[in-house]
């Protein structure tokens, strides 16, 4: 460990191994370590399934469970879009090689009281029992509007500007209602809340876009899942990192972060120090460079049947808008199964997620919940959310936010960019990834 490197990562989360790789491949000598004996920090894929149940404090599973080595079972399961931010990044790294991706079979959301397939074309809004018979034409006109824009083309844009009308006014100007609005925010454009309705449009359309482009390239969904759960990804960078010379260090605790006139000059580890130029790291290494901002509850729940009204899909998202339970942010469900390999055959794998607004994190999710049918086990967990009070540029401390309640990686990734920015001094270049994931991972 006693060498100088460009950057030393602590942490085999998700976002850190992505800016692991992204920092190997742009040359740059790389230190990647984590104090716990496995991969993937708090977005673990926890296999097999008796240290699930004992890391929850619960009886061991019964036979009925099957093999518990045929589990994998993610703490913070989330979907990649099949043409988004994340699925970019990997093909640039070259990690896919080591990955093949199932896609996810269903994509829904909740209306007063029931679910529905989220309307992504024209046939399918026409066909929607999300809107009454004039709704779904002026829906219609609405996707219409929304394909045929170009940016670079002020006459796509129908005497509306994009760029300076804000998302509410477009909405208005196409006449669409309140539940139309809350569902093309909320599981088309994957908004959080309802403050995107007074930013510029155009942010709106693009994510609307990336949905509608990632359905049509597998069809199902606009989803992907990676067999065997989230935990291949991070072996997949350590893999990646050792082709550039990178080096991997799992079980290695972390006693210091060395300073030096208010720089980072290294990280100790016992009595060896490594030096380098840069770190980056989760929230955990730093606890006096975070704050609490927020908190998420997820519920992973076992089940040994699919969701009902999803026409038995084996994966699929379920989206309830903010506004259709009364609460100032979204709900989530994602289901994963045995089709994955992340479960045992004939099991499910569902998770409910959100963001924590009452005393009572556990009554928030019932929605989600309720959903669901009968359960078989449920594992509760409520984790503080952390941001970086600053932006590492004066330590040359990079720290990624705490993981979101979302079931898709479009944020995750939004904070990796922006990390990579403030590291580097630059933007990451899209321009240079050729989008092919290939044949085999349908």
């Amino acid at each position: 460990m006693d060498e100088e490197y460009d950057a030393i990562v602590l942490g085999t989360g998700l976002k850190e191994c992505i800016l692991s790789g992204m920092l190997s491949v742009s040359g740059k000598k790389v230190l990647h370590v984590d104090r716990n004996k496995y991969y993937g920090g708090e977005s673990a894929s926890i296999t097999p399934l008796e240290e699930l149940f004992t890391r929850f404090g619960a009886p061991s599973p019964d036979e009925s469970y099957g093999r518990g080595r045929d589990w994998n079972v993610d703490l913070i399961p989330k979907f990649l879009m099949a043409n988004g931010s994340l699925v970019k990044l990997l093909i640039h790294t070259g990690v896919t090689r080591y990955l093949e991706f199932k896609s996810v079979e269903g994509s829904y959301v909740y209306k007063g009281g029931k679910i529905s397939k989220v309307p992504v074309d024209q046939k399918e809004a026409l066909a929607s029992d999300l809107m009454g018979m004039f709704e779904k034409r002026r829906f219609r006109n609405f996707l219409i509007y929304v394909q045929d824009i170009r940016e670079d083309d002020p006459k796509s844009w129908k005497d509306i500007d994009p760029n300076t009308c804000t998302m509410q006014q477009v909405y208005e100007k196409f006449g669409l209602d309140k539940n139309t609005q809350d569902f093309t925010g909320h599981a088309l454009a994957l908004y959080r809340d309802d403050e995107y309705l007074n930013e510029p449009a155009i942010q709106t359309i693009r994510r609307i876009k990336l949905y509608s482009d990632s359905l049509a390239r597998y069809g199902k969904s606009p989803y992907l899942y990676p067999m065997y759960g989230l935990g291949e990804l991070p072996q997949g960078f350590a893999r990646l990192s050792a082709i550039y010379g990178g080096t991997y260090m799992l079980d290695k605790p972390i006693d210091e972060i060395v300073m030096e006139n208010g720089q980072v000059v290294g990280v100790r580890s016992g009595e060896e120090v490594a030096k380098c130029k840069q770190v980056y790291c989760d929230p955990s290494y730093v606890p006096d460079k975070v704050k609490k901002t927020g908190q998420v509850i997820r519920c992973i729940c076992l089940m040994d049947h699919p969701i009902s009204n999803t026409r038995d899909a084996l994966s699929t998202q379920i989206i309830i808008p903010q506004k259709q339970v009364g609460r100032k942010s979204d709900i989530y469900v994602s289901l994963v199964s045995y089709t994955h390999q992340v479960a045992a055959k004939g099991w499910f794998v569902a998770m409910v997620s959100t963001t924590v607004e009452t005393d009572n994190p556990e009554a928030e999710i019932k929605p989600g919940l309720d959903l669901l049918g009968p359960i078989r086990q449920k594992f509760v967990s409520v984790s503080d959310y952390y941001e970086p009070t600053d932006d590492g540029l004066k330590s040359q401390i990079f720290i990624s936010a705490s993981y979101d309640a979302t079931t898709h990686f479009e944020t995750t990734c939004l904070d990796v960019l922006d990390i990579f920015r403030r590291g580097t001094g630059e933007d990451f270049d899209f321009s240079k990834v050729k989008l092919d994931l290939g044949d085999e991972e349908q």
